[in-house]
Formats: structure tokens, sequence, C-alpha cells
């Protein structure tokens, strides 16, 4: 299926990045939650980011850290090799976008929540 890597996860209910776990789960699409502040998703455990931890056979990444925050990452998100990397709204990034598609990485400038919500996932 589209194992899905939730960059910026997080156990507040009122984050974006948990209702997308939520309807990723609903959707019975394996999600990984990856972020810097520890806890559970889901009963899935948050991956700490800082530790840039290897997961296999991504299919998609959706991305809820800003662009400021975001060049730290950009060699660990690559090495991954997801098919495609969702910018959420508020994390749209020219620069990291261009990167991506010179690595046969498709980007994309979309709500995962609506793409989920429209059958477009």
């Amino acid at each position: 299926m589209k194992k899905t890597v939730i960059i910026g996860a997080t156990e507040n209910k009122s984050r974006y990045a948990f209702l997308a776990a939520q309807m990723l789960h609903e959707n019975d699409i394996e999600f990984i939650p990856v972020g810097i502040k520890r806890g559970n998703v889901l009963g899935n455990e948050i991956l700490d980011l800082r530790n840039k931890p290897s997961i296999e056979n991504i299919d998609t990444i959706t991305l809820y850290i800003n662009a400021g925050h975001q060049p730290e990452w950009y060699d660990y998100l690559i090495k991954l090799k997801p098919k495609r990397i969702i910018f959420n709204p508020g994390t749209e990034n020219p620069d990291f976008e261009k990167i991506l598609e010179e690595n046969s990485i498709e980007a994309v400038e979309a709500c995962t929540l609506v793409m989920l919500r429209s059958n477009q996932y």
C-alpha cells in the first residue's frame, strides 16, 4: 500500500499532523510518525527525527514542518527514497521542491487531509 512517513508528527490531537495520521489510519494506510517530540500516535511510537531513522519502502512523505526548518533534513529525506513528498499548506519550499525533482522524487503542494477526503491520495 502507500506507506507514509509523517514528518512533524505529534500526539497533539488539535494539530494537522495528528489529523493526517488519524485519516491515514482510517483509510488503512500504514503510517510512520517521525518528529522531535516523544509520544505515541494511534499506537505508533513517534520516531526521533534527530536520529534520522531508517525506514524502507516509503511511498509518501507528508511534511508538517515549515520551510525554515527543512534544510537540515533535505539529505535525510532524499535518502529515504520516497516516491513523493507532500508539502502541506505552510510547508511549501520551492528550493527543496526543485532538489526533489532533480532526485526523481515528485514534489506535491497539496493538503494530505483534502487528498484523502477526495480519494486523490
